[in-house]
């Protein structure tokens, strides 16, 4: 029997391609997919989905979904609050296990091994340490299909926001900015691909400045979202 566990799930790539090896991989089976959503704005923390975008793009991967939300400016500990509350939860069902997609950031790995050993849980990282072009580029080849919902204005221009993440993309990146943006340096929302059953339709609305990051809205044009 597989074991059953938790994807920690934003909507973007490297959540995907995680999903991906997981759904490949005999030994798990993915119980839900955890998406921490913040209130107030009703999107996908930092990445700026709009909810019913990724409850569409759940329902194409046929992946139960589940959202935690968390207060508008929430600091560290409310955030923690409110996603030990979800996985203590879990783990009184005997799910013990979180896949996460980080690939290199030794101090997030530490922490959240750290964090969910006091559950009484643990982290597993499938893509860790794979390189990250080689990751991109094979991304694109399989036919998924993103496009970049934030950008951080500091080492990457505005008008990346709301681009199609391909292989021009790539080719357009500074040098210093990492090709899965692993340090932050951009985020992305995934609507096909060969796991998918089906197009999560969108349409892009306005690009939004918010402090030091650009967030190209994402509009739903999904007939069963109304959001």
């Amino acid at each position: 029997m597989p074991e059953r566990i938790l994807l920690g799930w934003s909507g973007g790539k490297d959540s995907c391609t995680t999903l991906v090896q997981l759904l490949n991989d005999d030994r798990h089976e993915v119980a839900a997919l955890v998406t921490t959503v913040t209130e107030g704005f009703d999107r996908i923390s930092m990445h700026g989905v709009r909810r019913g975008l990724l409850e569409a793009q759940a329902a194409s991967l046929e992946v139960p979904l589940d959202i935690v939300y968390i207060p508008m400016d929430a600091n560290h500990a409310a955030y923690q609050s409110r996603m030990e509350a979800a996985f203590t939860r879990y783990r009184q069902q005997g799910i013990t296990t979180v896949a996460f997609g980080d690939l290199f950031l030794v101090d997030v790995r530490q922490y959240r091994e750290e964090w969910l050993a006091r559950l009484g849980m643990q982290a597993i990282f499938p893509i860790w340490h794979q390189d990250t072009a080689q990751l991109a580029r094979a991304f694109i080849d399989q036919g998924f299909k993103a496009v970049i919902t934030c950008v951080d204005t500091t080492v990457l221009a505005p008008s990346f926001a709301g681009r199609r993440f391909d292989h021009q993309f790539l080719r357009d990146l500074p040098v210093t900015v990492d090709p899965c943006g692993e340090n932050g340096e951009f985020h992305s929302f995934v609507f096909d691909g060969p796991i998918f059953q089906r197009t999560v339709s969108f349409a892009k609305g306005r690009v939004v400045q918010r402090d030091s990051r650009s967030f190209c809205d994402l509009i739903s044009t999904c007939p069963e979202s109304r959001i």
